[in-house]
């Protein structure tokens, strides 16, 4: 039976039947494996050991490796998915069962490490750092390979009692479609050794058997209780290799623990692992078939144990020169891990081979037939060398590979290449498309999805290939016969065309007319249409699927379009299938969503509009080099040479970046009449991405103004001031969320800002009014107080156009910040949404000092931050009483008043002397003396999970730091998972027929230390106890923490993301989300809201995550019941509690 699953699937579907307890924890690109694992077990799928599978979400990897390896412990076998930094905090735990002989098997789709930056893409970094705890460690090239080889895994542990890492490429193989042969798990059963499984099971921990785990053992007999389990690892490889031939008779294929693949007399081989073998592989075909060179590729499966034997006996006897691909590097070591293996091994045999090793695909970097061609290549160059570079341009150490960037294997494959924009639906779209090809047709297929960093709103790339034979191209398209792009603004962005076939078609999504879309396209891309005689159509999808009733809401539509004009698979057969996987889709959605979709689809054709294409006399003409900056934005940062990165070896790039990333992401934006206009500054206060904002004109700024500003000027009406007021919006930066507008109150019951069409607002001239405005008015500091609304929304913030979602419930918040604190404000921000769309590259938002460690440290690194600077600062004390002697008497109160107190008035007046002070060393520090607001940010992952015991240790201190907790009551960045903040009866991964526990109440834990200044605030309930809980939190000279509430796109708020700050509101409202806060400094308990659950209900079922539970769990109505009663209790508590200090 044939399958279209992508790698995380087929791991799934095979290890499901092995495991009997699954303990995880939510990682990108790992994650889908346990989420599909869990919605089994909840389905009531039964595994080998007819029961469903136990799954187990925990706090954090390193508590997953701990439950995994207690049960293990209790004879379960057990398993768990992860990986990068998740499967590094798993470490401890896998020398543990490791070293005790468990039968475990981690599953990894291996990614790359933090360390001068995060990344989430894929190579072997994380395995390389696990390879020597123990465990064994079995790699996969392909999604069907992943589907074959994740058995002999689980077999091989359970018989060989060695523990295995099961791995395969992130991204590259865990998210490629393909389509797999699905293994006969009927057969793989029987393969079960079960007088070693019944070994395992008599070697559980029980009192029938007391035994002693986990002993302490000194020098004496430490080392020989270590080489004692050398037998278990010598006889491992033989076992894989018997599992190997049990599975090839089940499948046909030829596994075995390294494969050899190319010409019999081979002189020229490359070692690799992972899906680069798939590349390797096709570009040998073409070079014996087409060069009649002779070269080959030895393929690694078991990595470890490392097995001579069988590397030797795979390898051509013929071989002279062997190139190793590591996909890691190993920093001051003399090669990387695979290549000093097989150096040793071919040493062994004092054989006269040439091992050269080097590095490719770091952060799953693209490699190409090309590369793979001057890789053999350069084998037979005098310049051949170690430590050589595969895929980029090292014009710093030159040790980069060349090769020829115009060579192409020819393929009889169909592919497309699809332009979307994250939410817009086109990735999903591609995979149907995918699904529909591969299941109904003899055809195979492989669709792989590029994401830039940024958020919902950030480019996709879906990568399609259509084929009468299996397709190895683990590549990038790089000629497609048709293109479609769902935005018209990537066309100046993108050099989308340049990888267009000749005759091919090329669809755009706009809402221009044919002779508008010509206008704005570039001469070259339109000489590309000439020359390659494309046929360009255009629709306007965007207003195609508003008529219909699903705004924005284009993915239906464009998929019908590329069957039509891909010309794949009969047309009629594959709307058929459209419309019945629409209804799969939305039947726990409600409403009449499938109707409307239909409605739109079968609208599609009638709004395709030809374009011809005019005679375009092209002259080259010379070009501006890109910026830094421009090359990465425009998706070519593959072309950057090593030397661009020499300034910035620690990782460290410039702030306030994202002013220069002009996405266009949307077709509106609001349009501002001062006439309307109260000057209440809520729009600023609410926008997401720092869009909309209020100026103050001074008398020369109102005459150099031009006639789109000045029409909307009106008196600021502030005390002492003559200036002007008018609100601004960056029109290119505007996500067109339409949070502005709905929070707006307008006068009389007529909105100041109403969301128009982008075009009808340059046509009014809107931009030459932003761009005055954010580029040519100055920030009037000082003239409002920043304790109000108002007055906090005149200072320009330091977060600005960050790559968040359209209508984002965090961002405000963030901002905010930066408007209360930014000159002294330092941020430290746990992993998650907010570091992704906060430190993006290249489009850094902040201008205030922010870093990120990790997901779990957060806490104690911005505690640090803390410590280091109290520490920096008593020594700027000290030198201050030790040497005032030195001073000028005229200045000694200010070094006093500065060594006594440190404020920010104290600091002022000291850093107007300090230059010319007489104190050595002070001026060294100067840097040091001024205050900072350190504050500790992330989501309720990181707050009430993985990072908690952080928190807690931080709060017990004394030590002035803030906490900001960013409460989504979900998993957001890796795709909406439960965590400890998620409520009873909530749907959503992890928990997919509900959730069966109440939400944690992290503001009750954090009150029992009662030095700890403790709020909870909603910018949409109430926007000025926000502003005075945040400025209290930093004021109090000891430890706060501050806990917002933030509607999320993976809430599924059913009016949208537009309703986000009402959301907000009405949360607080029905007593689902309280407001109270807690000074220590006056011991004050206060709630600073009221409840009435009387619409409690009526809320929680405008969200998806609760709607749906009703089709998902027959005990809905008790869950949600539970949802309320908790809710109720909370406020209770807070009620009495506010009450008890005031009876005090």
């Amino acid at each position: 039976m044939k399958k279209i699953m992508d790698g995380n699937e087929a791991c799934s579907y095979v290890s499901y039947n092995f495991t009997e307890v699954a303990g995880i924890y939510p990682i990108t690109p790992a994650s889908p494996m346990a989420e599909v694992v869990d919605k089994w077990s909840s389905e009531g799928k039964l595994n080998y050991f007819g029961t469903p599978v136990k799954v187990v979400e925990m706090e954090s990897e390193a508590g997953a490796a701990g439950m995994v390896h207690g049960s293990l412990e209790a004879g379960c076998l057990t398993t768990t998915y992860t990986a990068s930094q998740g499967l590094l905090l798993m470490i401890p735990n896998m020398y543990k069962i490791a070293g005790e002989l468990l039968p475990c098997v981690i599953n990894v789709a291996a990614r790359s490490l933090a360390t001068h930056a995060l990344s989430i893409f894929g190579d072997h970094q994380d395995i390389y750092a696990t390879r020597s705890t123990g465990f064994a460690m079995l790699a996969s090239s392909s999604v069907q390979q992943v589907m074959d080889l994740t058995g002999v895994a689980h077999l091989s542990a359970i018989k060989g009692r060695v523990p295995f890492v099961n791995f395969f490429d992130g991204f590259r193989t865990s998210h490629e479609l393909q389509k797999v042969e699905v293994i006969d798990t009927d057969k793989l059963k029987n393969l079960i050794d079960e007088k070693a499984l019944n070994e395992f099971r008599e070697r559980a921990l029980g009192s029938d058997k007391p035994v002693i785990k986990g002993t302490a053992q000194n020098e004496d007999i430490y080392f020989q209780a270590t080489e004692v389990r050398n037998e278990y690892y010598n006889k491992l490889p033989d076992i894989v290799s018997k599992y190997m031939e049990e599975i090839n008779k089940i499948t046909g294929e030829n596994y075995q623990p390294f494969n050899y693949y190319g010409s019999k007399t081979a002189t020229k081989v490359i070692v690799a692992m992972g899906s680069v073998c798939e590349t390797i592989r096709e570009t040998i075909d073409y070079l014996i078939e087409e060069k009649n060179e002779n070269v080959g590729l030895l393929e690694v499966h078991l990595y470890r144990p490392f097995s001579s034997k069988y590397f030797l006996k795979a390898l051509p006897k013929s071989v002279k020169k062997i190139a190793v691909l590591d996909r890691t590097k190993e920093a001051g070591s003399a090669g990387e891990p695979l290549y000093l293996d097989v150096v040793k091994t071919i040493k062994e045999i004092d054989a006269k081979v040439s091992v050269y090793g080097g590095r490719y695909g770091l952060s799953s970097k693209n490699t190409t037939p090309a590369m793979i061609k001057g890789l053999y290549d350069f084998l037979d160059t005098r310049e051949v060398h170690n430590n050589f570079t595969l895929g980029i341009v090292d014009d710093v150490t030159n040790l980069s590979v060349k090769y020829d960037k115009t060579f192409r294997i020819p393929s009889n494959n169909i592919e497309f290449l699809i332009y979307g924009f994250g939410s817009d639906g086109m990735v999903s779209a591609s995979k149907d498309i995918m699904k529909i090809t591969g299941t109904y047709t003899n055809a195979y297929v492989q669709g792989y999805f590029q994401y830039d960093s940024k958020k919902s709103g950030g480019v996709t790339i879906s990568n399609l290939r259509f084929g009468k034979k299996k397709i190895r191209s683990t590549y990038y398209v790089e000629k497609a016969s048709l293109i479609v792009c769902t935005k018209d603004s990537y066309l100046k962005r993108l050099k989308m065309l340049e990888k267009i076939k000749n005759k091919g078609v090329f669809v755009l999504n706009t809402t221009k007319t044919p002779d508008e879309v010509l206008a704005s396209m570039s001469v070259h891309d339109k000489k590309i249409l000439q020359d390659r005689n494309i046929k360009m159509f255009i629709i306007n999808a965007t207003k195609m699927a508003e008529d219909a009733g699903i705004p924005g809401k284009i993915s239906a539509i464009m998929e019908s379009l590329i069957f039509k004009l891909g010309k794949i698979i009969d047309f009629d057969f594959a709307i058929g299938k459209i419309k019945e996987n629409l209804a799969v889709k939305f039947s726990n959605k409600g409403g009449d969503l499938v109707t409307k979709n239909i409605k739109a689809i079968e609208a599609s054709l009638d709004g395709l509009v030809p374009v011809k294409i005019p005679y375009v006399d092209y002259v080259e003409s010379f070009s501006k080099q890109k910026s830094f900056f421009e090359t990465i934005d425009s998706m070519e940062g593959d072309s950057l040479p090593v030397s661009s990165f020499i300034k910035m070896p620690d990782g460290a790039f410039e702030a306030g970046t994202s002013k220069f990333d002009k996405r266009d992401s949307s077709d509106i934006a609001p349009s501002y009449n001062s006439n309307n206009c109260i000057s209440c500054n809520l729009c600023s206060l609410v926008c997401p991405h720092g869009v909309i904002r209020p100026f103050l004109l001074n008398e020369k700024e109102q005459i150099d103004a031009p006639d789109a500003v000045t029409r909307n000027l009106i008196p600021a009406n502030i005390k002492n001031q003559e200036l002007k007021f008018t609100v601004g919006v960056s029109l290119p930066d505007c996500t067109g969320c339409s949070l502005c507008s709905e929070v707006c109150p307008g006068k009389k019951g007529v909105k100041a800002l109403v969301m128009k069409a982008k075009e009808a607002l340059y046509e009014d001239k809107k931009d030459e009014e932003y761009k005055y405005l954010f580029n040519e008015v100055s920030e009037k500091k000082n003239v409002m107080p920043t304790n109000t609304v108002k007055g906090s929304q005149f200072k320009k913030p330091k977060l600005e156009f960050p790559g968040a979602c359209a209508g984002c419930g965090e961002t405000p918040y963030l901002k905010l910040l930066t408007q209360l604190f930014g000159e002294k404000l330092v941020m430290a921000n746990a992993t998650g949404c907010s570091s992704i769309y906060g430190a993006s590259t290249p489009s850094m938002p902040y201008s205030v000092p922010w870093a990120n460690s990790l997901f779990e440290d957060n806490a104690e690194f911005g505690f640090g931050m803390r410590v280091a600077d109290q520490a920096i600062k008593n020594r700027i004390v000290s030198l201050i009483k030790n040497n005032i002697k030195d001073v000028k008497k005229s200045e000694v109160d200010i070094y006093k008043a500065y060594a006594d107190n440190i404020t920010d008035d104290t600091a002022k007046a000291l850093l107007e002397i300090v230059d010319s002070t007489k104190i050595e060393g002070l001026l060294k520090l100067k840097r040091f003396i001024a205050p900072k607001s350190i504050w500790l940010v992330g989501g309720d992952g990181w707050a009430y999970d993985i990072g908690y015991n952080g928190i807690d240790h931080v709060l017990a201190n004394k030590e002035n730091v803030n906490i900001l907790v960013l409460d989504t009551e979900v998993y957001s960045n890796t795709g909406g998972q439960s965590s400890k903040s998620t409520r009873t009866g909530a749907v959503c991964k992890f928990a997919s027929s509900g959730k069966e526990t109440a939400k944690k109440d992290l503001a009750k834990m954090a009150l029992t230390y009662d030095h700890v200044y403790v709020g909870t605030i909603s910018l949409g309930a109430n926007p000025n106890q926000a502003i005075k809980v945040l400025k209290e939190a930093e004021e109090y000279n000891g430890p706060s923490i501050v806990i917002a509430y933030a509607p999320c796109i993976a809430q599924g708020i059913i009016k949208g993301m537009k309703n986000s700050i009402n959301e907000e509101k009405t949360a607080t409202e029905v007593g689902y989300f309280p407001l109270f806060h807690y000074n220590p400094i006056n011991l004050e308990f206060k709630m600073d809201s009221k409840a009435d659950f009387s619409k409690y209900e009526e809320f929680i079922l405008g969200e998806d995550r609760y709607r749906s539970l009703k089709k998902l769990n027959k005990n809905s109505k008790e869950l949600l019941n539970r949802n309320k009663e908790n809710a109720m209790k909370r406020y209770r508590y807070y009620e009495d509690l506010a009450k008890v200090e005031v009876d005090d």
